[in-house]
């Protein structure tokens, strides 16, 4: 037994959406590595906080309002992916394509503006931060590169796909 569309006359939506699912999941990747490292390398290995520039009190409030951001960014990514899913709009490559991109840019944003251009903060102190640095860049980059892969990828292949 079928059960009706619910949305009738919405067959044009149901077009796979490649570039509103790359933007979607770009923001779920970048949220998911902002949470990766406020949870990681600021709570677990306790190696700095958002905002190192100031008192113990205005790191740690720091580092709560970079949890908030993130956690908000990836409630309404998700909302956003489960609508496109809703409308059968969710194109999986461009998707996939997207949550790399995201958390890639995410990370290369951190190691390149925070760290060096802005100074909010260093990887890791006391120690000599040069193989922190470049590891924590060439993540990104290497999460760029695969989001990169993924998105030719998925272009290729609907160009395959007939309309």
């Amino acid at each position: 037994m079928s059960t009706p569309d619910p949305w009738p006359g919405a067959a044009t939506a149901r077009r796979t959406g490649p570039r509103r699912s790359l933007l979607v999941c770009a923001v779920i990747g970048a949220a998911v590595m902002a949470a990766v490292d406020e949870i990681v390398f600021h709570q677990i290995l306790h190696w700095h906080h958002f905002y190192d520039r100031s008192t113990s009190d205005v790191a740690l409030m720091s580092d709560g309002l970079l949890h908030t951001a993130s956690l908000l960014a990836l409630v309404a990514g998700f909302f956003l992916f489960a609508d496109l899913r809703r409308r059968r709009a969710l194109a999986p490559g461009h998707a996939w394509s997207g949550a790399f991109l995201g958390a890639g840019a995410f990370q290369l944003f951190d190691g390149i503006v925070d760290h060096k251009v802005l100074r909010v903060h260093q990887v890791r102190y006391g120690v000599d931060v040069t193989p922190y640095d470049w590891a924590w860049n060439l993540a990104g980059l290497l999460l760029l590169l695969a989001g990169g892969f993924l998105l030719v990828r998925a272009r290729r292949a609907g160009r395959r796909r007939p309309s």
